[in-house]
């Protein structure tokens, strides 16, 4: 957790209102921080489904196999169910062998002992250093502390628990109509460095009181991601421990909100829109906290052979370290987005291509627009949010990333992360 707020945090923080069946408390259990809190004890009401989506790694921490695995019960009648989530930041708990399965497991126990609850119905994750053993004994304790001092409302004070190298927590809310009742989406996240899609690309954690099947909300976060966090890089580094939550208490048709049993229920519509909104501000909210960054930076790949492709080539220009630092360094040097469309392997025509900076054009048909006007995109680069349009031309084809520039500042934080 950084001392100094990235430039590019939220001017406004939404207050986020409690929700029905949810419960928070926080607590410092010295795993490797001093002075701070590091655990976080999310208490959900009996009933409460669950959804999950995590990082494709094929080296993922033992808090991902411990999920994945409590989510593949939800075939059965016991599956799909969550009484609690508990979360550590400073040890990621991932490449660390049996003993970390044990802690895993140990962690469940103490927590489900503390609830009345059953292992399974527990959810973990972890984020913090790669390879070192987590000492889960240090939860003893802890976690009964915090099933008794849970409330409602304890969503900030949540939301900085988890923070690593993160300089401001990341909250987004949303209130919809889901028939005669009005509910709420909470979430949060953490995210700054080792960002790359596929699929979390961080921990994030949305709840709701929204009566929703398992199977239905399974749907909603799969389909939600694809273009929010599965949308976002920082450096290209995807990590072990990518986790994204979803819970639904269920708490709102006690007011009238139809039980949901399948995504495509009409009645859904609002609170889908309303769901996705909620993801794709926390995913902003991770680009605009990238590590040592000082530019948010969109991408719009437009005219390609189909989106997917256009997903691919933006992709490339967002994580070419050339294009990022000529972002920080305030250049608007469209050779380096040439260069970085063209290696991505997908369908372009250099003599078709044309390059935008904050709406100037700077390359048309192959070469420097005519109208090139080096002091005009000079004053648009100062901005702190830069926008970079590449249209191919070929066809409809179109998508959006978010990223952010490469400054020192990066390699600092990465260069000691350990010690």
């Amino acid at each position: 957790m950084s001392s100094s707020i990235s430039p590019l945090a939220p001017t406004n923080v939404p207050d986020m209102p409690a929700i029905a069946g949810v419960k928070l408390a926080t607590a410092a259990a010295g795993i490797r921080y001093k002075g701070r809190t590091d655990v976080l004890l999310a208490v959900m009401d009996q009933g409460t489904t669950v959804a999950g989506v995590f990082t494709l790694s094929k080296c993922p921490s033992a808090p991902v196999e411990w999920c994945r695995a409590k989510l593949g019960r939800s075939k059965s009648s016991r599956g799909g169910l969550a009484r609690a989530l508990v979360v550590n930041s400073g040890n990621a708990n991932a490449f660390t062998g049996k003993s970390g399965r044990q802690a895993t497991a140990l962690t469940a126990a103490i927590a489900a002992k503390a609830l009345g609850c059953h292992p399974h119905e527990v959810f973990l994750a972890s984020t913090g250093v790669i390879g070192e053993p987590l000492d889960a004994t240090k939860f003893d304790g802890v976690l009964g502390s915090l099933a008794a001092q849970a409330a409602p409302g304890e969503w900030m004070g949540a939301a900085r628990a988890i923070m690593t190298t993160d300089t401001f927590p990341k909250v987004a809310t949303a209130t919809v109509k889901l028939g005669k009742a009005r509910v709420t989406i909470n979430g949060m996240a953490k995210g700054a460095g080792m960002i790359a899609p596929d699929m979390a690309t961080m921990l994030a954690f949305v709840f709701t009181d929204a009566p929703i099947a398992a199977g239905a909300l399974q749907s909603l976060l799969k389909a939600g991601v694809d273009d929010t966090f599965n949308a976002v890089t920082v450096d290209g580094d995807t990590s072990t421990s990518d986790t994204l939550l979803a819970f639904a208490t269920g708490s709102a048709a006690a007011a009238g909100a139809p039980r949901i049993s399948r995504a495509g229920d009409p009645r859904l519509k609002a609170f889908t829109k309303a769901f996705r909104a909620v993801l794709a501000d926390l995913a902003e909210q991770v680009a605009r906290d990238g590590e040592g960054a000082r530019k948010l930076v969109e991408i719009i790949v437009e005219g390609a052979v189909s989106k997917k492709s256009a997903r691919r080539i933006a992709m490339s220009v967002a994580n070419s370290p050339l294009v990022k630092t000529a972002i920080a360094g305030e250049d608007a040097n469209w050779g380096r987005v040439v260069m970085a469309v063209g290696k991505a392997g997908e369908p372009a025509d250099r003599d078709r291509l044309s390059i935008s900076f904050n709406g100037i054009r700077v390359a048309k048909s192959g070469a420097r627009d005519p109208s090139y006007d080096e002091a005009e995109v000079s004053s648009a680069m100062k901005n702190p949010k830069i926008q970079i349009r590449i249209a191919l031309g070929l066809g409809k084809g179109r998508d959006r990333v978010l990223t952010c520039d490469l400054t020192k500042e990066y390699v600092a934080i990465n260069g000691d992360y350990r010690s």
